[in-house]
């Protein structure tokens, strides 16, 4: 395994053949539910599909870490140069029985093997969705520039997950990797809900468009920014491997306030599992990052409960209401299953989940509450809340 390149790029037509056989079948199903609709309708059902399966994408992601199943196979894009780990069957049956335990086995070469023609598929996905876009963007009210960033980005994210294999599961490299997943919902989510916007008036049923007043709309940012750096937290929590660092709540190792180093937990370029200087991480470093987490908790909960709140006072936005507060119950009750259960599998993929939930209703709501400038005429609704 030592031995082995970082970058094997062998099997690399295998695969993208491989991405566009996963992407066939979602483009078919688009086809035939869209082939008399409207370019904007077809369009957004396959941003959708896009976007469900990038939400899955994402949660296999966290599987595949949770299992410590990166380093499965320990070069890219393929497996010891294969395009499957049927191919490599001599090499990692090599590396594990020399390491029955250790990164390489046949089922985790598996599961980061499905992650990577899983990824692959999507970006056949993005990447035909961006060429249509193009294509139609004189025959559609929605601009193309964000399908083009869509485009980038998910060619970036490809980077960061071959970062994430080269530089062995590099914390910082990680984290970034799992904030880009959580980009790409966003990225996704927005285009979706423009492509709505093209295809139907903003009086039309089933319109897109989330009046609301400026103060809810700053408060609705605030909630979508405290999310994200709760999500940044978290993934520093899980490539860190702090989880168990604090097995009680509410307080923490019998405390409200245990010995903890923030200075060097919170060092962010270094390998996995040691300082810069090369010692290990002590154990108060570890605690320091899991309740910094569990801190900025507390403060996501209350930012969400007030915007709850204040769609709650809305006539019509009850469900909005019922989205946030019935999300953050899942965050709350998986946060708590990973502490108190420690870190079950089901629990911490659940708990990756629901942030990624949140992105992409959080997103949505931000950008129907500001109507598309391509699209914006007089006969839209005036964007002000109307209390109940």
């Amino acid at each position: 395994m030592d031995t082995q390149a970082l970058y094997d790029l062998s099997p690399v037509l295998y695969l993208m053949a491989l991405g566009i056989l996963i992407a066939a079948g979602p483009l078919y199903w688009v086809w035939l539910r869209g082939r008399r609709a409207p370019m904007a309708t077809r369009l957004a059902l396959l941003t959708g599909v896009t976007l469900f399966l990038t939400f899955d994408l994402v949660l296999f992601g966290a599987f595949t870490r949770l299992t410590d199943s990166g380093l499965g196979c320990p070069d890219w894009p393929g497996c010891y140069g294969k395009a499957s780990p049927i191919g490599a069957r001599a090499e990692i049956a090599a590396a594990q029985e020399a390491m029955p335990l250790g990164p390489v086995t046949f089922p985790k070469a598996w599961i980061e093997m499905i992650h990577r023609y899983l990824a692959t598929g999507v970006g056949v996905l993005i990447l035909v969705l961006a060429f249509f876009s193009w294509r139609e963007r004189h025959r559609i009210q929605v601009s193309v520039f964000w399908p083009m960033v869509t485009l980038f980005w998910v060619c970036l994210q490809g980077a960061f997950g071959a970062l994430t294999v080269t530089m062995k599961l590099f914390p910082a490299i990680v984290t970034l990797h799992l904030l880009g997943g959580m980009a790409l919902l966003a990225l996704l989510r927005l285009q979706a809900v423009r492509y709505r916007q093209g295809g139907v008036g903003a009086d039309a049923p089933g319109s897109a468009f989330l009046p609301l007043q400026p103060a809810t709309r700053v408060w609705l940012w605030a909630a979508f920014a405290v999310v994200w750096l709760q999500i940044a937290l978290g993934g520093w929590v899980s490539t860190n491997y702090a989880v168990l660092a604090c097995r009680d709540f509410p307080t923490c190792q019998g405390s409200w306030w245990p010995p903890m180093d923030f200075a060097t937990g919170f060092q962010l370029w270094r390998e996995l599992g040691v300082q810069r200087s090369g010692e290990s991480i002590p154990f108060p470093a570890l605690t320091a990052i899991h309740y910094t987490h569990r801190l900025a908790a507390y403060g996501v909960f209350a930012v969400l409960g007030y915007l709850a709140w204040r769609f709650w006072k809305v006539e019509g936005r009850a469900s909005h209401a019922r989205w946030l507060l019935g999300l953050a119950g899942w965050q709350l009750l998986t946060g708590l299953s990973n502490v108190v259960l420690e870190w079950p599998l089901l629990a911490a993929v659940s708990h990756t989940g629901g942030a990624a939930a949140l992105v992409v209703v959080l997103t949505g709501w931000l950008t129907a509450a500001y109507p598309s400038r391509r699209r914006h005429t007089a006969a839209e609704p005036v964007w002000r809340e109307q209390s109940a």
